[in-house]
């Protein structure tokens, strides 16, 4: 008799699971970001070589996606961070004409498809039909926001679609209960409880953001501790989603309802940065798990099925949204981008799925048929994004909303990108002296109120090179970066200044870490945002406290002096804790000439 071997722990399966899965995405995804097609198609091969229909090398994905959807509740949550009250009414056409209009003519119109094509019941094919409406947020927002298109109203489009997907999810959920053929559950609330939990939900959310968590991130602020924010962010995210799941609805809703409430707060950007590295993580470990559920067995008993429906699946969406979107005044260009950028099935679907088929519409091996075709018209994106850019639908916005792009502001010596409180005052002192200067901005608000004082602003992400080029950028001599862009990449800017060699490119730093970041690079210059103004306002309290002029400017010299010696041992180290023995504190301070010191009297 042979005995067993020694049980593997869950540690040891983790471990050694985690490096498998993690080797294998990161090679896959160096290899499909170097061939141009993107980070969420290497995961999904990942995933389908190491799950058990493929190599077999980890074990199923079902439990991996269930921890990976945290991923998706995360990315919601950021998107709210960036839309606060005001701008969601502003939406409201959009989001309910638009978005709505999308989801119901859209689910109609697959359910047909799959009814005729299949001679699956009227249940089964709206249980199919339906989730099929939906995109893939995880696929459109991170690539909107890479992009730094989300605020804009191509972006706002996208997302108000988007947005009012999420809402249907409960409605689909509650028609997909009302058409089981399952023995009801007990303690299952009806449709209409649902409707009611849902608002009664939202109103929570709302009045716990106003009344609990903003006294909270201002106890938080007093203590200055990051670890702090972090967990006050994640607990945001966790609750919100919890409450909702609890109630049967939509996690990734309370997470967006969770981030909408904290947009006004003066946290939101410390927050933002603290939880984007889980988002990051957990939405890649989400598509890896995808594609490790995906039945290949499925894809290859009916691979031309399977291809095909994906392929109408992409075609159905782009030929209703591009008309909904020309008819809610998008550009013809502009509607056409739209509809490839959200022409794909999207992860909701894979929960969908699931559902009808513990409510008995659909047979197991349906569910993993459409899941395979989801997760084909998914791979699909990529290549129909690089074809709405090469014939450039998706970065040519200027037609929409009466805002000019900037080919017509003729050839100048100087680009400034990004117009606000900072872009501003470069712009002002450069055009004082009677330089010729392109101004570019993203934010239409921004670009309607500087009409109000005779400046034309052009719209356009000034980041895109495309656009750059069409600016005028082969000739200028002088290229500004002044937005408010903490993610403005090393990488980015590295192309710009190969794209455009002749120019001198100067930067504005969010702060230390992003000056850091941009060391390596051959820019003009970097300037952080609040650097001068906060040793002005040094001076002026040192001024206050009585001491002498002389002093006054022998402090601020020893402090810049100090300065650039940090940023050289955090350079040259990599790390921005490496020297905080030069900092000034308690016990370490300046030695000053013996003439004034602060709290002698005058």
């Amino acid at each position: 008799m042979v005995e067993p071997g020694p049980a593997v722990s869950a540690t040891e399966l983790l471990l050694s699971e985690g490096v498998v899965m993690l080797g294998i995405a990161l090679a896959m995804v160096i290899l499909f970001r170097r061939l141009g097609l993107g980070a969420t198609l290497g995961y999904l091969v990942a995933g389908a070589l190491v799950g058990p229909h493929g190599f077999g090398l980890v074990g199923g994905g079902q439990s991996k996606m269930d921890i990976a959807e945290i991923g998706i509740v995360l990315l919601l949550f950021l998107v709210g961070l960036e839309l606060n009250p005001q701008r969601l009414w502003r939406l409201r056409h959009d989001i309910f004409g638009l978005g709505l209009l999308q989801v119901v003519l859209c689910g109609l119109a697959l359910t047909g498809v799959i009814y005729v094509a299949t001679g699956f019941t009227m249940g089964a094919a709206i249980a199919l039909g339906l989730p099929l409406a939906l995109s893939s947020t995880a696929q459109v927002l991170p690539s909107l926001k890479a992009s730094g298109r989300i605020n804009s109203p191509f972006g706002e489009k996208a997302f108000s679609i988007l947005l009012l997907q999420d809402l249907a999810i409960v409605p689909m959920i509650t028609i997909i209960a009302a058409l089981s053929r399952a023995p009801a559950v007990p303690d299952a609330p009806p449709g209409w409880m649902m409707g009611l939990y849902t608002v009664g939900a939202i109103v929570g959310l709302v009045l716990a953001g106003r009344f609990v968590l903003q006294p909270l991130l201002r106890l938080v602020g007093r203590f200055g501790e990051r670890e702090l924010f972090v967990t006050v962010g994640l607990f945001a995210v966790l609750a919100s989603a919890a409450l909702m799941h609890t109630l049967h609805l939509s996690t990734a809703l309370g997470a967006f309802i969770a981030g909408v409430m904290l947009a006004d707060s003066p946290y939101r950007h410390e927050i933002e940065s603290d939880v984007e590295p889980f988002r990051t993580i957990l939405l890649g470990l989400f598509f890896v798990a995808v594609g490790m559920v995906l039945d290949i067995g499925a894809l290859a008993r009916a691979p031309f099925f399977i291809v095909g429906m994906a392929l109408v699946l992409v075609a159905v969406k782009v030929a209703l949204i591009v008309p909904l979107a020309i008819l809610f005044r998008m550009p013809k260009g502009q509607a056409l981008a739209l509809g490839l950028l959200l022409s794909q099935g999207g992860e909701f679907a894979f929960v969908l799925f699931a559902q009808a088929q513990g409510a008995l519409l659909i047979a197991p091996e349906a569910a993993s048929m459409f899941s395979a075709i989801v997760t084909v018209s998914m791979v699909t994106t990529p290549f129909l994004l690089m074809i709405a850019r090469r014939l450039e639908f998706s970065t040519k916005e200027e037609d929409g909303n009466g805002l000019e792009g900037p080919e017509r502001a003729g050839r100048n010596a100087v680009i400034i990108v990004g117009y606000g409180r900072f872009g501003q005052t470069v712009a002002q002192m450069l055009m004082g002296k009677g330089c010729k200067v392109t101004l570019i901005d993203k934010k239409p608000a921004q670009i309607e109120q500087s009409s109000q004082f005779d400046i034309k602003v052009y719209y356009g992400d000034g980041t895109n090179i495309d656009l750059l080029r069409r600016a005028g950028a082969d000739e200028v001599n002088l290229l500004v970066f002044a937005i408010d862009d903490r993610n403005l990449s090393a990488a980015t800017l590295q192309e710009i200044l190969e794209a455009f060699p002749q120019a001198s490119v100067l930067v504005r730093a969010f702060d230390r870490r992003q000056l850091i970041s941009l060391t390596e690079l051959n820019l003009g210059g970097v300037v952080r945002e609040v650097y001068e103004s906060a040793v002005a306002m040094g001076r002026i309290a040192l001024e206050k406290l009585g001491l002498d002029p002389d002093q006054v400017d022998e402090v601020e010299r020893q402090y810049r002096e100090n300065d650039r010696k940090r940023l050289d041992v955090q350079i040259s180290s990599g790390a921005l804790e490496a020297a905080k023995d030069l900092m000034y504190r308690p016990g370490r301070t300046m030695v000053l000439p013996e003439r004034q010191t602060i709290g002698d009297d005058a």
